[in-house]
């Protein structure tokens, strides 16, 4: 038999084989995400999970040990790459694209879920936990090596603490995707970003 031939084999029989590793986990939270939009957190177990993805549970639970854990994973797997930032050359404008990405993201079906996560956390200490590790300390400290960047090019004043800024601009976010009180749309966003990061941009008069 050729090499060619061998090879050919090999790559057949490969095929028809297990699925990889990588294939398995993104099953896995596929299915968790998908069931985690269809009846929140509190519903979900990790045998719907496993039924879905077509795997049994020690092979999620090797992955993660809690169902916290697993929930937030497929969340921002689903959404983390859509809410980087830019670097456009203006600290106003990184923080006015991202946080319109971020209003974008609330207002689709997948705002109900962080909403959904959100709410549930204050039920369950393992859940919030996860949210904060995963989701919120991430995100703040992207935000702080932007805020630190703009420090630094003589856009922001230095004096203010990044942490508070950071509340200033993001909080009210949170608050109308919770409360759904006022719009959560572009234009709010754009005001949001003017009020807060306009406020602290250093004065060249």
């Amino acid at each position: 038999m050729s090499i060619a031939k061998t090879k050919k084999t090999q790559t057949t029989v490969r095929g028809r084989g297990r699925p990889r590793s990588e294939e398995i986990q993104q099953r896995i939270l596929q299915a968790t995400y998908e069931i985690l939009n269809e009846v929140g957190f509190m519903a979900l177990t990790i045998e719907g999970v496993a039924a879905r993805a077509e795997v049994g549970k020690p092979t999620i639970y090797r992955r993660w040990s809690t169902k916290a854990k697993l929930v937030m994973d497929a969340f921002l797997s689903a959404v983390a790459p859509e809410i980087s930032f830019p670097d456009t050359g203006s600290v106003k404008e990184d923080f006015r694209q991202q946080t319109q990405k971020i209003v974008k993201v609330m207002n689709s079906p997948r705002g109900e879920v962080l909403a959904t996560v959100i709410g549930s956390g204050q039920m369950d200490p393992e859940l919030i936990a996860a949210f904060r590790k995963n989701w919120l300390l991430p995100r703040r400290d992207d935000a702080k090596r932007v805020f630190k960047r703009g420090v630094e090019r003589g856009e922001l004043r230095s004096d203010v603490d990044p942490e508070v800024a950071i509340d200033a601009l993001y909080s009210p976010l949170f608050y109308r995707l919770l409360l759904k009180h006022a719009p959560l749309n572009e234009a709010f966003a754009n005001e949001l970003v003017d009020v807060a990061i306009g406020g602290l941009e250093v004065s060249h008069r």
